[in-house]
This record gives C-alpha cells, sequence and structure tokens, in this order.
C-alpha cells in the first residue's frame, strides 16, 4: 500500500521592522487574527526616518570698554564776586580751547557751574565733564592740563564703562561663535564617519552668562583709586559666555558620477 503525498504549501515570509513588531498581529480574510502576517506598509511608513546628529557649542568673547569720562573741576573763592567769576572763567577758556585743539566735539563735552556765597567771601566752581572714545588721547589731554594748570584745577580719576550698543554687540558675537564652534564639530563628526552634513533642524541657545572684569581683580578693584589705567580697563572688560544646542540632518555621502 503507498503512501499518498502530501499536499505541497507555501510560506510567506515578511520581515516586520523592530519599530513595527508592536503591530505584528493583523486582521485577515475571516476575520481572523494570525501572528507574524500583516498588511503590506503604506508609502508614509516605508519612509526612511530622517538621520540627525545632535551637538553642543560655546564661546566665550570680551569687549574692553569702549567709552572714559573724566571731570576736571575748577574753583575760587574770593572776596569780591567778580574776582571769583574772572578767575574761573579764565581757566575754563583755556580749558576749552585745548579741548577743541585736540579735536573733541562740544558734545562730548559737558559744562556745570555753580556760584554761592561762602562766609564773607564768594566761592565759584564750574565741574567739565569730557567723554572720550580714545583713551591715548584721553591721557594726552590730562596730563597737558596738569601740566599747565597745576593745582589749580583738580581731574578726576577716568570712569570707563559700555555703551548698550557695545553690550548687544557682545552678546549677539557670544552667540554667533557658539553656533560657529556647533557647526565646525558637527562637520568634523560626519567627515569621521563617512557621511554629508545636510541643514540645520534646531538652532537653540540653552545658556548665557556676563561678568565684568576678572575674578583675581575682585580684591584690588575695592581699591579703584590705586589702580593704573590700564587695570581700571581691565577691570571694566566685560564678558559673554553662550552654549547652543543644534540638530543637523545627515546626508549619505554622493557618489561622483564617471565621466562617460
Amino acid at each position: 500500500m503507498s503512501l499518498q503525498q502530501a499536499p505541497q504549501s507555501r510560506v510567506f515570509v515578511e520581515l516586520v521592522p523592530w519599530a513595527d513588531r508592536g503591530r505584528e498581529n493583523n486582521v485577515v480574510s475571516g476575520g481572523e487574527s494570525q501572528p507574524g502576517l500583516r498588511r503590506p506598509l503604506s508609502s508614509a511608513q516605508t519612509q526612511t526616518p530622517t538621520r540627525e546628529v545632535h551637538v553642543s557649542g560655546t564661546a566665550e568673547v570680551s569687549a574692553i570698554p569702549d567709552r572714559a569720562q573724566v571731570a576736571v573741576l575748577v574753583s575760587s573763592t574770593k572776596e569780591a564776586a567778580a574776582e571769583a567769576k574772572k578767575s574761573v572763567c579764565r581757566r575754563l577758556d583755556y580749558i576749552t580751547q585745548s579741548l577743541q585743539q585736540q579735536g573733541l566735539q562740544a558734545e562730548n563735552v559737558t559744562l556745570t557751574k555753580d556760584f554761592r556765597r561762602v562766609e564773607n567771601a564768594y566761592h565759584m566752581e564750574a565741574e567739565v565733564c569730557i567723554t572720550f572714545t580714545e583713551f591715548g588721547k584721553m591721557q594726552n589731554i590730562c596730563n597737558f592740563l596738569i601740566e599747565k594748570l597745576d593745582s589749580s584745577v583738580v581731574i578726576s580719576q577716568p570712569q570707563f564703562y559700555h555703551t548698550p550698543g557695545s553690550v548687544e554687540n557682545l552678546r549677539r558675537k557670544a552667540c554667533l561663535v557658539a553656533v560657529e564652534n556647533a557647526w565646525r564639530k558637527a562637520q568634523e563628526v560626519c567627515n569621521l564617519v563617512g557621511q554629508t552634513l545636510g541643514k540645520p533642524l534646531l538652532i537653540k541657545e540653552e545658556e548665557t552668562k556676563e561678568w565684568e572684569g576678572q575674578i583675581d581683580d575682585l580684591q584690588s578693584s575695592r581699591l579703584s583709586s590705586s589702580l593704573t589705567v590700564q587695570q581700571k580697563i581691565k577691570s571694566a572688560t566685560i564678558h559673554a559666555a553662550s552654549k547652543v544646542f543644534i540638530t543637523f540632518e545627515v546626508k549619505g555621502k554622493e557618489k561622483k558620477r564617471k565621466n562617460l
């Protein structure tokens, strides 16, 4: 008695992506559910996910003060009011002419006068506030006035500061340099693994920080009158730091076409 041959059977196998393993049980004809079988993926589901590289970048920049202000004080006390005024005005005229000869604009010079009676005399006091953008010129003018007018004038220590525009430019520069550093890092990573860096998908500034002067100068800054001009400039220097996070698209290496 010969054995009957078993009917031939065919097996259909589909490789299920790891992300879709939770959807392995699919409904087939007859409303039954069988493991291992599922419907073909739609075109949207079969799209390759975007490959990305995530990098961070930091930067620290600094800027010295762009302005300095000096006050020149002139005073006189006389028994006659006219004599007190004459003494002060004569020195004021000399100071004004000296500033003009050095090329200082009128908008950078502010003059205030105070006239009052002190006991049996008259006292007149004038203050000339000068704003400088060139610190070398500031030192030359101050030295010149002290040499020519000696103790008849009192010149204050220079006060260095930043204009609002320069501070904003410093913040912007810190962010841009941090972005550039992050881009260079991503570029080197892609080159290392044989890929091409694509466009940025996300740029986020995560942290910003600003401070003035150096930590070592905090103690010495309390005695500002004993600091030199260079130490004052260093103490007034503003530092800005920025940290950014960027996501870039990663592309495969483009194959060069052979010339036919």
